[in-house]
């Protein structure tokens, strides 16, 4: 085994906070004698932006918090420590580089704009000590995939029958060793409460599609209960489109976000059910939707700031209103649409919404109120569990007709009603109302 440098690493922890499957942990902790996390809370993520929402809503500030306790238990068990600071990195990272004498930093390499300039920023205190950025959250390594980004098909389909037919899914990267006792930092840095933060969060509503915490133990035990307890996998494309209860879908997604878990490990399990359990449409369905988590990401990298302008990555020309009482009625679901109503007090409520109801409250904003895409698109930024900025504006900008959807479509939400919720009973749980 080649004999570790006496040097002295920092992981700069982002959306990916677990330990499994992890190649920024892995690079730091195989060339590295020391290590060191950090994890940088901007307070500007607890403002409200031009649009009016805060960057981080309760609900996914409380998200993230427990996933950071979660992190910091299992680097525990590392002998690994993990810092935290509400602050910028950039006014933290080149301290702790002087402090700990650190010889390189190690981060997941982002490419959006926020991203990049925070890493400049980081850069440009650092002297000499460089950081390392390895892709770290794709199903298909971007190594395998891009000569040139601007060579992605616009159309997912054409992107999807291409990679699956030439490129082969990575193996999860080695199992992590433990570093030497004397590696943990006995200084007090704890995570803060969520009303430390300033944020006040009502008891979870009993109701809700997603009653679990974050942190990479729970997407864990998700994924084992969810595969091989219940089994639901194998009946995954036939519930998907649900709307009520926890096991219509997988609910991967919040985790996925915020790095807990990575779509290569929830890729081999499904191998592994597939070969011990059943292999079916279900269970290359939840594939597929993975396939789909990676394109908007691959979208993001081929247009860059475009996928956050008005016209989209098409550059169309619509015309878009702003009015704030609209936008209100649509965030408090009193909109003259009871299933739009309905799946608006859920997110509102939880932090969670449906595949399903998010194209049609996403279509009913820009196709039916013609309220600009962007302000929709803010405000699930703020509120939903499972927010990822290249799946959000990817997804915001396919339904309102600027970006990948080559048809254009509008949903008829009340037909989607009919067929989704027949019998009304998701719209009676969340309006309360005597109409069913």
């Amino acid at each position: 085994m080649q004999k570790k440098q006496e040097s002295t690493g920092l992981v700069w922890f982002g959306n990916d906070l677990r330990v499994a499957d992890n190649n920024v942990l892995a690079e730091a902790i195989r060339n590295n004698k020391e290590v060191v996390g950090v994890y940088c809370l901007p307070p500007s993520f607890l403002e409200k932006t031009n649009f009016g929402f805060q960057k981080l809503g309760a609900f996914r500030a409380k998200f993230l918090l427990e996933s950071l306790e979660d992190l910091k238990k299992n680097l525990f068990q590392l002998n690994i420590s993990l810092l935290f600071y509400l602050d910028t990195p950039e006014n933290i990272i080149p301290k702790l580089c002087q402090e700990y004498n650190i010889d390189k930093v190690y981060k997941q390499k982002e490419w959006t704009a926020d991203e990049e300039i925070e890493k400049r920023k980081v850069q440009k205190c650092l002297g000499n000590v460089e950081i390392v950025e390895i892709y770290n959250q794709f199903l298909y390594h971007p190594t395998d995939i891009l000569s040139d980004p601007q060579k992605i098909p616009n159309v997912f389909s054409s992107f999807r029958k291409k990679i699956e037919k030439y490129i082969a899914i990575q193996p999860e990267c080695a199992s992590i060793e433990s570093l030497s006792e004397d590696n943990l930092r006995t200084v007090e840095n704890s995570i803060p409460s969520l009303s430390k933060l300033g944020y006040t969060v009502d008891e979870l509503d009993t109701k809700s599609a997603f009653p679990y915490k974050g942190g990479e133990t729970s997407a864990k035990e998700r994924l084992h209960d969810y595969f091989f307890v219940t089994k639901k996998l194998g009946f995954y494309k036939k519930t998907r489109n649900g709307l009520i209860g926890t096991d219509y879908s997988s609910k991967f997604s919040p985790w996925l976000a915020n790095g807990c878990i990575s779509a290569k490990t929830i890729y081999w399990q499904v191998k592994k059910f597939e070969k011990e359990i059943v292999k079916n449409q279900s269970t290359y369905w939840l594939v597929f939707e993975l396939i789909w988590r990676d394109y908007f990401k691959y979208i993001s990298m081929k247009y860059g700031n475009e996928i956050f302008k008005l016209g989209g990555i098409l550059n169309k020309d619509y015309s878009w209103n702003s009015d704030e009482d609209l936008v209100q009625k649509w965030i408090n679901g009193e909109t003259g649409d009871d299933f739009v109503n309905a799946n608006m007090i859920e997110l509102k409520k939880t932090g969670w919404m449906s595949n399903r109801g998010r194209q049609n409250v996403a279509s009913y904003f820009a196709k039916e109120l013609f309220i600009d895409w962007r302000i929709g698109a803010a405000y699930f930024e703020q509120q939903l569990l499972d927010y990822d900025v290249h799946s959000n504006y990817g997804n915001w900008m396919y339904v309102s007709g600027v970006g990948n959807d080559p048809r254009d479509r509008k949903f008829n939400t009340q037909l989607q009603a009919d067929r989704y919720d027949a019998n009304g009973a998701y719209r009676k749980m969340w309006l309360q109302s005597s109409l069913f």
